[in-house]
């Protein structure tokens, strides 16, 4: 659910019992701008935008944020933890190997079949996590190219 305005973030913030805070707002407007972001990457975004922020207090909103359902926090293998603001939905994504561009892709089977597991275990499935890995075209064309220049 992308943040509209720092009005909707507001709304948002209280429906969810949260006090409206500067912080909170940036790292919302940051995550918004920039989804698939490393905690890192927002904290430069929101210090970029608010001016004199500690980092903790960065990684102390992201948390609440995705705790409150927000945020959500993606972990792949190897990297370190992404935020977005889609929530509303069940989505995967799409890894490039080269670059670690990160990018969403929709369920590949529809609404709910990808929540569907083989063996649900007597588990009541909310939720399903698929990351895929590939490269993506910017890093297929450059390793075309290279090749290229090296056989002339």
């Amino acid at each position: 659910m992308p943040v509209e305005s720092s009005v909707d973030a507001a709304v948002m913030l209280r429906r969810h019992g949260l006090h409206v805070t500067a912080q909170r707002l940036a790292v919302l407007r940051a995550v918004s701008d920039r989804p698939h972001s490393t905690a890192d990457d927002v904290d430069k975004g929101v210090r970029a935008e608010i001016g004199a922020i500690s980092h903790q207090a960065v990684y102390d909103a992201l948390g609440i944020l995705t705790e409150k359902g927000l945020l959500r926090r993606i972990q792949p293998a190897g990297s370190p933890a992404r935020y977005e603001n889609r929530i509303a939905d069940n989505h995967h994504h799409l890894i490039c190997r080269s670059c670690r561009r990160m990018v969403d892709v929709d369920c590949a089977v529809g609404e709910t079949p990808c929540l569907t597991a083989a063996d649900d275990s007597g588990y009541e499935i909310d939720e399903a996590e698929v990351i895929y890995w590939g490269r993506c075209p910017e890093c297929q064309n450059e390793t075309t190219r290279q090749e290229t220049d090296r056989r002339a």
